[in-house]
């Protein structure tokens, strides 16, 4: 990454680039030109494709000349230019146009005009909600409406009551982001901020679809709706979310039809005003209706439309769409695809948190070595100044020698300081991680409860138990996040503890605590998520089954889960009850889908598995990690 910001500084000092007519660089380059024309070129360019790789050579190289020049009217525009730009292109993470953002402002701080500084408080607000920093959030946007009703400003100030809303939408306190939205809605119609107003009601439309206040959610949409056929009619995509989001509400509700054709009509706007291409996306929620709706073939085209288009356009972090392509293969009987669309999910979850981890490692290096070259422009503009005073060698020499001290006590105390910031930038990082694994759970939790919505319509007793089946498996995953996000080690899980705990679920499940014992003889183990997850699996299933089948009529029984590492760290794990065990000749209950799941991840671990039916069933499993990895 250093390489990288060498050679841009490079390319920063001697290449020579200029604006042509229609904005893109000429022959001539950059560097004659003043720093108006260069920030008025990256203004006209930040959505700009074609400019796409010089747009930071040039942003750079216009703010070192801003640094020379001091000016911290212009080092701020220069700033929050890059800021926009960093989110437009999503090129590195948010932090990157937090870091920007919080730039700017610290450079209109300087100055007096209360206006700019308001305007960039709300706007870092919002940079703030995209990176998580909820408190920080909350900060910055008081901070704007003090200043905003000092100015009388009733558009800015509906702005901010506006973002508040959203601020506590995402936190999930519904009932302060309903508060705060209606703070915003007169300021911003006394405004004639009309786009602003219809956006807003997107955050009644939502918390009261939350807080079941469905008849408010309804009216919300329609009062959107409205105010863009009268007031906002060049809006396009305001209607089209307004649409999409009240088929949210609808499916919350239970009211699949109307659900069903608010989400056509946001797909038919979209391919009218965009095109069908760009609008193939909106079938993923289509597709989840015609599934809870059983209409699976239905289900399957539109599901399939729309995930191939996320994946067209390079989109990552999609997951319920992928649970919903599985759970429809499941109902067609095509257990291949929907175990590909299941492991789709995992991996994408799992990538989601790699790559969260990987730019959060990215942006602070990118923001050091940032900032070292603020340093080192800083320095050059001093020892030049100092040049210039200088009239004799003694002078030199004596100035030479007190920056030489000065350095040494600034690096020292620089060399403290940052200690202090990379403790608590791990921090931060630490609680990261624990709240993408809390996301992860409480997500696999969504999943498990519209299983178990779906499960409780459904009257075939077989389609019920593989329903249950599916909401033990949902919970076996969503039960590791837990476990990671509470508790002190982030990347590996402690077994024992995870199987009481899965034994306490699934019993729970059937209704077993009072006739069935699950027991763990084993001692406490660690393992890494990879390895757990399908030992999870494989242990769930095997748990279930043994509820289904070993104690008949009531019949009370004991399961034994035992998992121990050898000495060149393979796994060996044992599950047996003392139930009837299985009848020689008896042909195998069920769909067979817990079976060919077992089958499939004990290879996934390189194992063998055998199976032994003496006064019960008694199942080990021989696991090769150190191979299979």
């Amino acid at each position: 990454m250093s390489n990288i910001i060498f050679t841009i500084l490079l390319v920063c000092f001697f290449s020579e680039f200029s604006f042509s007519q229609s904005g893109t660089l000429s022959e001539k380059g950059l560097i004659n030109q003043n720093i108006d024309s260069s920030l008025a070129w990256m203004r006209a360019n930040i959505t700009s494709e074609e400019n796409l790789e010089k747009f930071l050579e040039v942003g750079l190289h216009t703010l070192e000349q801003s640094i020379k020049q001091e000016d911290d009217t212009l080092i701020a525009q220069i700033h929050e230019s890059l800021a926009s730009w960093h989110a437009y292109n999503g090129l590195f993470s948010s932090d990157s146009v937090v870091y920007h953002a919080e730039k700017a402002l610290d450079y209109h701080l300087k100055g007096n005009d209360k206006k700019k500084i308001a305007d960039t408080y709300r706007s870092l607000s919002i940079d703030y909600l995209n990176t998580g920093q909820f408190d920080k959030a909350q900060e910055v946007l008081f901070k704007s409406i003090a200043l905003y009703e000092d100015l009388n400003d009733d558009a800015g100030l509906g702005s901010a009551y506006r973002t508040l809303g959203v601020k506590f939408r995402v936190m999930e306190d519904f009932e302060k982001s309903i508060a705060y939205t209606k703070q915003a809605l007169p300021l911003l119609a006394k405004s004639d901020n009309y786009s602003e107003l219809a956006i807003a009601q997107f955050n009644l439309i939502i918390s009261y679809g939350k807080l079941g206040e469905f008849e408010k959610a309804y009216e919300a949409t329609e009062d959107c709706l409205e105010i863009v056929r009268t007031k906002a009619p060049e809006e396009i995509f305001i209607p089209i979310r307004a649409y999409s989001y009240r088929g949210e509400v609808y499916t919350k509700a239970k009211d699949y039809d109307n659900a069903l054709k608010d989400y056509v009509t946001a797909w038919e706007m979209c391919k009218t005003h965009i095109s069908e291409e760009r609008c193939a996306t909106y079938r993923t929620e289509i597709g989840h209706i015609y599934l809870l709706q059983e209409e699976y073939e239905q289900a399957l085209d539109h599901l399939l439309a729309g995930v191939n288009a996320h994946d067209e356009k390079g989109q990552v972090g999609l997951i319920q769409p992928y649970l919903d392509l599985a759970e429809t293969y499941i109902h067609l009987n095509d257990f291949e695809n929907a175990m590909v669309f299941k492991d789709k999910a995992y991996a994408n979850s799992k990538m989601m948190l790699e790559g969260k981890i990987e730019n959060i490692e990215s942006e602070m290096a990118i923001k050091y070595e940032t900032e070292k070259m603020n340093e080192t422009l800083a320095s050059q503009a001093a020892l030049l100044d100092q040049k210039n005073k200088t009239q004799n060698l003694i002078i030199l020499i004596a100035s030479l020698l007190f920056l030489f001290l000065l350095s040494l006590l600034y690096f020292l105390q620089k060399s403290k300081k940052t200690t202090r910031i990379i403790r608590a930038k791990n921090s931060e990082n630490e609680l990261l991680l624990k709240e993408i694994h809390h996301r992860v759970k409480n997500n696999l939790e969504m999943v498990k409860s519209l299983i178990g919505l779906q499960s409780a319509q459904i009257e075939d007793p077989a389609t019920k138990d593989a329903m249950i089946a599916s909401q033990n498996r949902v919970q076996s995953m969503g039960i590791i996040h837990q476990k990671l996000y509470q508790g002190t080690n982030l990347g590996s899980i402690e077994m024992k503890d995870y199987f009481i705990n899965l034994s306490e679920g699934i019993l729970d499940t059937f209704n077993a605590e009072e006739r069935v014992k699950i027991e763990c003889a084993m001692d406490n183990l660690d393992l890494d998520v990879d390895t757990a997850v399908p030992i999870g699996l494989i242990v769930n299933e095997l748990l279930t089954n043994a509820l289904k089948y070993a104690f008949p009529k009531g019949q009370q029984g004991i399961i034994n889960i035992r998992l121990e590492k050898d000495t060149e760290h393979n796994l060996k794990l044992q599950v047996s009850d003392n139930g009837v065990g299985k009848t020689a000749g008896l042909v195998p209950r069920g769909t067979g889908f817990g079976t060919q799941l077992v089958q499939l991840l004990t290879r996934q671990l390189n194992g063998k598995m055998i199976e032994r039916n003496d006064e019960g069933t008694h199942i080990e499993f021989d696991f090769l990690i150190q191979k299979s990895a």
